[in-house]
């Protein structure tokens, strides 16, 4: 049995350029379809936030007309309720990575609001690529790479290549025009090596011992990737 750590948004809002905060959270998928590919086969999940504040689920995320229909959002609330880890984060700080064979991030707009900036979040990040075990992040989590570049705007995450939710992407949900910043544009700014496939379709990525993908449908495929590779 391998021990994940499930890395979460501790974020309610997002604040788009106009300082208006538009209620987020974590994306429901992208939580619920790891968590079951990894729990189903054995391993040990633990969530852990910023502060250890419980995460807060995007209710857009268990919208029906998100989601494939109504039967698809109630089993994605009954898989939230029945996750009892969701309720008992452990606050990054205290996170040692020595407890873990595995780290993910899910998605959602929360990470562009704390973990880009998170100073915990970004030496884990940086720990974890250097430790040699599998690192999955998927959709807008990977701005939380943003928070492990130096004092010189240095990442050990340059030149890798990544996914993540593109500029399409985000025009298609209505905020590429409303945000601060956007995710592909920066990734491809620490440099990365960015790459995309068709919008909303699953896309993943494996360089070395980081596993990235898209958009919400590459959550669950991501984790097949690493569960691949899990002992």
């Amino acid at each position: 049995m391998a021990k994940i750590l499930f890395v979460l948004t501790g974020a309610s809002y997002w604040t788009l350029r106009d300082g208006h905060r538009h209620p987020t959270g974590y994306w429901a998928e992208e939580f619920v379809a790891p968590y079951t590919v990894f729990t189903k086969d054995g391993h040990q999940v633990t969530v852990a936030s910023p502060g250890g504040v419980v995460p807060v689920v995007d209710t857009m995320s268990l919208r029906p007309s998100m989601v494939g229909g109504e039967d698809n959002a109630l089993a994605l609330e009954a898989a939230i309720e029945a996750a009892d880890e969701l309720r008992h984060p452990v606050p990054l700080d205290e996170v040692d990575l020595d407890d873990f064979d595995a780290v993910y991030y899910p998605g959602g707009h929360g990470p562009m609001e704390d973990l880009a900036v998170d100073a915990d979040s970004g030496r884990l990040l940086r720990e974890a690529l250097d430790s040699g075990k599998p690192l999955g992040i998927v959709c807008h989590a990977p701005a939380a790479i943003l928070a492990t570049r130096d004092d010189n705007g240095d990442t050990p995450f340059a030149g890798y290549r990544v996914a993540g939710f593109s500029n399409e992407e985000e025009a298609g949900v209505g905020f590429a025009d409303r945000a601060k910043w956007l995710l592909e544009d920066e990734l491809k700014k620490l440099p990365t090596d960015y790459s995309r496939g068709p919008a909303w379709e699953p896309y993943t990525v494996v360089d070395r011992t980081l596993y990235t993908g898209q958009n919400p449908a590459s959550s669950g495929p991501l984790a097949e990737e690493i569960l691949k590779v899990l002992t």
